[in-house]
């Protein structure tokens, strides 16, 4: 049997989750988490085979916990549940040690596949997406301006562009107010923005919201 630790802020996620699994012989919901915190209690007090993680946490940051857990339980692999569906954004997160990348919105068929895919120690992308990877990867076109962000910076935009102030984003994200300005002003530097309204409408454009 799959053991498998949900973790998304939304009950009603949460529901539609388990609900789907259990359709299934093989998976069980044997926790879930509805913040980070939460989620690493479960995680001490059960075992866990697959963390399936959304990324929009309200105590921290999904990524932050995704290296958390890469580096406390190695042998819980971590598969991303996320509303994005840019390729960039789950090149990153599969880069940062996620085993597999589903979306929200993906058939259900996906998600247990990818629950049992990534279980056995493989890798997992959803299909549409890998698609839009394989395309990527074999284009000879420019790479976008956010491709040359380090994965705090990328992390620091979105946050940036999903409206949250420099102090909040400090909070969230463990560092100084100062230290959220500089990666800003490298942001702005690096992708030719002038300003978080900017920052906004590129990230729009770009489908990372």
């Amino acid at each position: 049997m799959i053991r498998v630790l949900i973790t998304d802020d939304h009950m009603i996620v949460r529901e539609g989750l388990r609900q789907i699994v259990s359709e299934t012989r093989d998976i069980s919901v044997v926790a879930e988490a509805a913040t980070a915190s939460e989620a690493l209690d479960r995680l001490r007090e059960v075992e866990v085979d697959v963390v399936v993680l959304d990324l929009n946490l309200p105590d921290r940051h999904g990524v932050d916990l995704l290296a958390h857990i890469q580096s406390m339980y190695p042998r819980s692999p971590v598969l991303i549940l996320s509303v994005h569906r840019e390729p960039d954004y789950a090149i990153r997160l599969m880069k940062a040690g996620a085993a597999g990348y589903v979306s929200k919105d993906a058939a259900r068929e996906q998600l247990v596949e990818a629950i049992r895919v990534v279980s056995h120690g493989e890798k997992y992308l959803e299909s549409d997406i890998a698609t839009s990877v394989a395309l990527r990867l074999v284009s000879h076109g420019d790479e976008s301006a956010h491709e040359r962000l380090t994965d705090r910076e990328f992390q620091i935009m979105l946050l940036i562009a999903g409206g949250k102030p420099p102090r909040e984003i400090a909070s969230e994200l463990g560092l100084s107010v100062r230290t959220i300005g500089a990666h800003r002003a490298k942001i702005l530097e690096k992708t030719n923005l002038r300003n978080n309204a900017e920052i906004v409408q590129y990230a729009l454009k770009h489908q990372l919201l």
